[in-house]
């Protein structure tokens, strides 16, 4: 058979796209011409795939060979077509029976010796083999990540001889089977009784965990806030399914690190430095690929040292903030991935630290103060839906005994608040909008008017005031409540007078 067809997938963002690799033997001078659109790491495999299957015993073809990855406009980048390559020319040399690549897609990159090197975005190309009633056959490398996909049949191979002979019938490759329950107990969380006092500052991380909503952390150094954010993922949820599949699929798009194993099921926690760049936090280069951001799906972006990040690179936040995800786009591509992330920030009140610190003077002229507090913008700050001071503590209070409930106890009662959101309205509070915002959110007539002399008291923006009515709407949740009372609200709009003293 001079012709054989093998299905791979090629990476567009997170999603994997359909990619039929041809494989022509004609009659002509030996030569080996890949074409398709296919990047120099692809146009590379000739001489891998070449070299694979001699150094497997196999006889590589004297003839004129043509391999078109189609279809011809979709990019193609890196080794993963190396397998389907290699398996091709094999099938239309009549080396393996051409029916036994029906139903099944590949993915792998092959080395001389014809052994499989792991490959990124296996998962995204386990689950888009699933969504079209395939199996797939991927390397030994990237079995347990592909096996998390759970909708389709997954084989994993050591090499070449070994998928030779599995599909030849020979010596059949057993299923590979999930394991994706395990790793959790693996890494415990931090708890959040080991913060001293600040017991306001605790109910407010508390809270953000009920909502989904935004934090941020203001106050001296040393006062517990980067403590506190780092407990944040022990109050949160655990991942429904279906999110910890988006979550991993991000992760596998990772060049070398990967996707952790014993990260399944747990909410992603993200702290890049503050000398990160803009292409760093939301994502970027000539083939796109996950920033920050999108690694903190369904998770936590943490930002210590706030102010410290370039205005510019912290602007780039707004729009990913309200939508959820980000596009990409570059000259020759654009690739849009998922960013629903829960925003946590750290600041000092001044370039010294010690502005209102009781224990130390502050040495920052107003002018210093003022230029570092204008780094957040606005509209920055007006998208954070609670605010909080973390003030310094005095000795007696870190010498206490610790006291207070633990993270287990506080998860429970914060599982069982979303339990309700999602009876509710189907979304986390911090994502209400619009009719379903007015049906959850809904005051009496004495809310209404605390929440309107509040608006112009704190000069709140319409943002702010929807911001307000859903942490509002969270802390009416936390307490089991299902109107939304005077003392909710109040509280909720404590949240808001921090920014307001920033933008002094």
């Amino acid at each position: 058979m001079p012709l054989a067809i093998v299905h791979s997938r090629a990476l567009t963002g997170i999603q994997a796209a359909g990619v039929a690799v041809e494989c022509d033997l004609g009659p002509g001078l030996p030569t080996f011409a890949v074409v398709g659109l296919a990047e120099t790491a692809v146009k590379e495999a000739r001489d891998r795939v070449r070299s694979a299957i001699q150094n497997s015993g196999f006889e590589f073809p004297a003839r004129r060979m043509v391999v078109n990855l189609a279809p011809a406009d979709l990019p193609k980048e890196g080794g993963r077509f190396d397998l389907p390559m290699a398996i091709g020319i094999l099938a239309a040399s009549g080396q393996l029976p051409a029916a036994a690549l029906e139903k099944l897609e590949m993915i792998g990159e092959l080395a001389l010796d014809g052994s499989l090197r792991p490959v990124t975005g296996t998962l995204s190309s386990a689950l888009a083999a699933g969504q079209a009633g395939h199996a797939i056959l991927v390397p030994q490398g990237n079995a347990r990540e592909a096996a998390f996909a759970q909708s389709t049949p997954v084989f994993a191979c050591a090499n070449l001889a070994e998928a030779v002979a599995h599909l030849r019938g020979t010596d059949r490759l057993p299923e590979v089977v999930c394991d994706a329950e395990s790793p959790e107990s693996a890494l415990p969380y931090l708890d959040l009784r080991d913060v001293r006092g600040q017991e306001s500052a605790k109910r407010a991380l508390i809270v953000a965990a009920v909502g989904g909503h935004h934090l941020l952390l203001s106050g001296p150094p040393g006062t517990g806030k980067s403590m506190l954010a780092a407990r944040l993922p022990g109050l949160l949820p655990p991942l429904h399914r279906s999110e910890a599949l988006e979550v991993a699929a991000i992760h596998s798009l990772l060049q070398g690190d990967g996707f952790d194993i014993r990260q399944w099921g747990r909410r992603p926690f993200r702290s890049p430095h503050h000398s990160a760049s803009s292409a760093a936090l939301v994502g970027g280069g000539s083939h796109p690929r996950p920033g920050e951001i999108s690694l903190a799906h369904h998770g936590i972006l943490f930002l210590d040292e706030m102010p410290e990040f370039p205005r510019a690179v912290l602007e780039v936040l707004r729009e990913p903030l309200e939508s959820g995800e980000i596009h990409i786009a570059r000259a020759a591509r654009r690739a849009t991935f998922p960013a629903r992330f829960q925003l946590v920030a750290a600041m000092n009140p001044c370039p010294c630290g010690h502005l209102g610190d009781p224990q130390q003077m502050c040495r920052c002229t107003p002018a210093q103060v003022s230029q570092y507090r204008s780094r957040l913008s606005g509209p920055l700050l007006d998208r954070i839906d609670i605010q909080m001071e973390v003030p310094a503590l005095p000795v007696s209070a870190l010498q206490e005994a610790a006291q207070g409930e633990s993270s287990a106890y506080w998860r429970g009662r914060i599982a069982q608040a979303v339990d309700r959101q999602w009876q509710r309205q189907q979304v986390r509070n911090a994502q209400l909008q619009g009719e379903l915002l007015d049906q959850c959110c809904a005051l009496d007539a004495v809310g209404t008017r605390l929440l309107s002399r509040a608006t112009e008291t704190l000069h709140l923006s319409a943002r702010g005031y929807h911001r307000v009515l859903r942490v509002a709407r969270s802390i009416a949740d936390l307490e089991g409540s299902d109107p939304i009372s005077t003392q909710h609200l109040a509280e909720a709009i404590q949240y808001r007078r921090l920014a307001q003293i920033l933008a002094q």
